[in-house]
């Protein structure tokens, strides 16, 4: 639900030093408490070394034995994260995998074009699961650009589309999403994708 969905973005970067790094999770120090993460590899090849600063966009994810926190280098990760939750048989933990296998650019790709065979050679897909994320995907992930929301008019610069998706992962529709982050731009002027994100959630 978009409620669900609003409560996981409550925590939505850490900022501070990087403690541990290892494939699959990292810990940021942040204000003397550390912050374990789960993340995919691509996240893991975008980490700085172990003790420099670095800013990790998060999600948290509410379960019925506790909280998971799960951090990403790049909005358009975080958003394709989103976006894959929303989609029948997957959970958190098949989205990281889908993610560990595939950039965002190459998964809107595939999924636009309607290429089963390149999702399913993805760990933790297969076929079917391949065929329900381009049939629950596609209308989501337009034609105009990588990995952007679909439809006439998107948002042209690179922030604006990854806010527009991130508005669509959240449950909004491709319509709302485009519609609120235009508005943001005209209210804001900003570049800045986290900005956007906050303004068109207040214009939405």
């Amino acid at each position: 639900t978009r409620r669900s969905s609003y409560l996981g973005a409550m925590i939505t970067f850490l900022k501070g030093v990087l403690l541990e790094a290892r494939p699959t999770s990292a810990v940021v120090g942040v204000d003397g408490v550390g912050y374990e993460v789960i993340i995919p590899l691509s996240t893991f090849d975008l980490l700085p070394r172990t003790g420099a600063e670095v800013t990790i966009l998060t999600h948290l994810h509410m379960k019925d034995d506790g909280m998971v926190l799960y951090g990403f280098m790049t909005e358009a990760e975080r958003a394709l994260f989103r976006m894959l939750l929303g989609v029948t048989g997957i959970g958190p933990k098949i989205a990281v995998a889908i993610l560990s296998g595939i950039s965002p650019e190459r998964f809107g790709r595939a999924v636009r074009e309607g290429s089963a065979r390149v999702l399913a050679a993805v760990p933790g897909i297969g076929r079917k699961k391949a065929e329900r994320l381009i049939v629950e995907l596609r209308d989501k992930i337009g034609p105009g650009g990588e990995g952007e929301p679909g439809g006439a008019a998107a948002p042209e610069t690179e922030a604006a589309r990854d806010a527009a998706l991130a508005l669509v992962a959240l449950g909004y529709t491709q319509a709302e999403a485009q519609r609120a982050v235009r508005a943001a731009l005209e209210r804001t002027g900003t570049a800045e994708v986290e900005a956007l994100i906050r303004e068109a959630l207040r214009l939405a």
